[in-house]
């Protein structure tokens, strides 16, 4: 009995295209893994310019998308895993991105003062 020796490329990624509900992927091998982005809720509660600040990693075999502090593999898209992030973790997540939030609102800008204009629009509103 014969068996067939089967050589595996290692397929890594080489573009990578995120929209309002999808994460599309293009392998060196040719193939394009498309997922829903509800699969990675980092993603999907990310905003555009986020999603859009992203990096390969070891070369493509993972993306890494640092405002989000989010991390996919190629193998994983291609086994169909989902992030496994528990949901105590993203809410925490969540939590921490709407505190940040709310605190860049409040801080006032370092080193900028008030103009003669700003002054006299205060002074007419107050």
């Amino acid at each position: 009995m014969s068996t067939l020796k089967v050589e595996q490329t290692e397929a890594r990624a080489q573009h990578v295209k995120v929209t309002t509900d999808t994460l599309t992927v293009d392998l060196t091998d040719g193939r394009t893994i498309s997922v829903p982005l509800a699969w990675f809720p980092r993603l999907l509660h990310g905003s555009v310019a986020e999603r859009n600040n992203w990096r390969f990693i070891a070369r493509g075999e993972g993306i890494h998308w640092i405002d989000l502090d989010e991390d996919i593999s190629v193998e994983g898209l291609l086994h169909g895993q989902q992030s496994r992030e528990s949901q105590v973790s993203l809410e925490k997540w969540l939590q921490s991105r709407r505190a940040k939030g709310s605190s860049r609102q409040k801080t006032p800008i370092k080193g900028l003062q008030p103009t003669p204009r700003t002054q006299k629009t205060r002074a007419r509103r107050g």
